[in-house]
C-alpha cells in the first residue's frame, strides 16, 4: 500500500528558495569595491586622537602596500603617540634606511629622540630634516631651535619641563614638536 502526500504551495512559501525556486546562492561575478587607503584612514584617525585605531589602519596599509617609507614612518608616529618610544625609534630608523631623503621620518625620529632625552642626536636629526626640507618648514625649524637651546643651556629647563614635548600633525606626514605648558 503506497501513500502519496501532496505538498501544495511549498515553493511559494519556502523561505529557503529564491524567486525562481532555486535553493542555491546566486552566482556570477561580484563587483569588488575599492577600499579606502589605510594610510589616509590612519592619518585621519591620528588627527582625531585615535592612535590605536590609526596603528591598525597603518598595519592594514602595510599588508596592502608593503613596508615602504610612508608606512614605516606612519607606524613610527602612531607608536610615538602611544608612548612606545623603542618601537617608534626602530620603525623610524627603518624608514630612513628605505629613503634617506624622507623629511617626515627624520623629523619624527628627532621627536622620539627628544622624548627619550637624546638631545644631541635629536639636534643632529633635526638639522638633517631641516637641510633636506631646504628650510621651508617652520615646524622643523622650531623643533631644531628647541633642541639646540636644550644643548646650549641644559640647566635652563627643569625635570618637569623636559617631558612636556608634544607631537602635532600638520598634514602630509609633517609633525610639529610642541612644548606644552
Amino acid at each position: 500500500m503506497a501513500t502519496t502526500i501532496w505538498l501544495t504551495g511549498c515553493a511559494e512559501t519556502n523561505p529557503q528558495l529564491d524567486a525562481e525556486g532555486n535553493p542555491f546562492a546566486p552566482y556570477g561575478s561580484v563587483a569588488r569595491l575599492e577600499s579606502v587607503d589605510g594610510l589616509i584612514v590612519g592619518h585621519r584617525l591620528m588627527e582625531a586622537g585615535q592612535y590605536e585605531l590609526a596603528l591598525k589602519a597603518y598595519l592594514r596599509a602595510a599588508s596592502e602596500k608593503g613596508l615602504n617609507v610612508d608606512v614605516l614612518s606612519a607606524l613610527g608616529s602612531a607608536n610615538l603617540r602611544l608612548g612606545r618610544m623603542g618601537q617608534s625609534e626602530d620603525l623610524l630608523r627603518k624608514a630612513i634606511k628605505v629613503d634617506q631623503t624622507f623629511v617626515p621620518a627624520w623629523n619624527n625620529l628627532g621627536v622620539v629622540l627628544m622624548e627619550t632625552g637624546q638631545v644631541a642626536e635629536a639636534s643632529r636629526v633635526f638639522k638633517t630634516a631641516f637641510a633636506l626640507d631646504s628650510g621651508n618648514s617652520d615646524e622643523i625649524r622650531e623643533n631644531l631651535r628647541m633642541a639646540l637651546s636644550k644643548i646650549e643651556n641644559p640647566a635652563y629647563t627643569t625635570e618637569k619641563e623636559d617631558n612636556n614635548f608634544g607631537l602635532v600633525r600638520r598634514g602630509n606626514g609633517r609633525y610639529l614638536l610642541l612644548r606644552t605648558p
